[in-house]
């Protein structure tokens, strides 16, 4: 897979919109653009990042909004 392919992917995994993604991993709007166009490449690492911490969010976020409705 293209890494512009995981980052379209990995973008639809979390249900944001271009903009949404790029403000919420604090990547320029413009970068993401270039991206998922595959006219720029991000560096190897940037995908397996983003995975991550989207699977962090999916996990503790989870944990966090339950404990918050546990004491509310």
């Amino acid at each position: 897979m293209e890494l512009s392919e995981k980052i379209r992917a990995l973008r639809a995994e979390t249900g944001l919109n271009r903009k949404q993604f790029a403000e919420h991993f604090q990547i320029p709007l413009r970068t993401v653009e270039e991206w998922e166009a595959g006219r720029r490449k991000p560096p190897e690492y940037i995908p397996r990042l983003i995975k991550y911490q989207i699977l962090y969010e999916q996990q503790f976020g989870k944990q966090n909004k339950k404990e918050h409705d546990d004491t509310v």
